[in-house]
């Protein structure tokens, strides 16, 4: 995985598409279990290198030991290109593999990701799904206090849900 990571830290499009010739291993994963795409979206590649990385043969779908997707990743790095593919790819924004249950949406929320939190509502988010600890997307919008995502979302302020998280 060293390799690619040496690639992926200098977004090297041309050295990345000659390791690939070479046999460089597009299963590879870290020790976490994230393979090459999580890892080259980790490290800020652009959107013509992911394209290469899928287009040779790297996992849209691929999830790592603790569930968290390639398209979690997207979200958390604020990856609008990769989401949008994704999305026309059939990627499905209410599926997680998180034994906690926790959502593209949730995340999105979490990190304030506005423009994203509207892809996956158009994309049909469910944003009355709740984690293993009964938490929704407007839960954890609260809780981080990111008001431009509750102005999104079925919010009444004066609901009692979870009050003790909220800012």
């Amino acid at each position: 995985m060293n390799k690619w990571l040496e690639l992926f830290k200098n977004d090297d499009y041309l050295g990345i598409k000659k390791y690939i010739k070479s046999g460089g291993d597009l299963q590879e994963c870290n020790d976490l279990g994230e393979g090459v795409l999580a890892c080259a979206l980790r490290a800020g590649c652009d959107f013509d290198t992911l394209m290469l990385l899928v287009e040779s043969g790297a996992d849209i779908f691929e999830f790592d030991d603790e569930g968290v997707s390639v398209f979690d990743i997207a979200i958390t790095y604020n990856n609008i290109k990769m989401i949008n593919y994704m999305l026309q790819q059939g990627v499905d924004v209410n599926k997680t593999n998180r034994r906690s249950g926790f959502t593209a949406l949730m995340a999105a929320a979490c990190y304030g990701r506005v423009e994203i939190a509207k892809i996956l509502l158009e994309n049909g988010a469910d944003q009355n799904v709740r984690d293993s600890k009964g938490f929704s997307a407007v839960d954890f919008a609260r809780k981080m206090n990111k008001k431009s995502v509750l102005e999104l979302l079925d919010y009444d302020e004066n609901a009692p849900k979870n009050t003790d998280y909220a800012r």
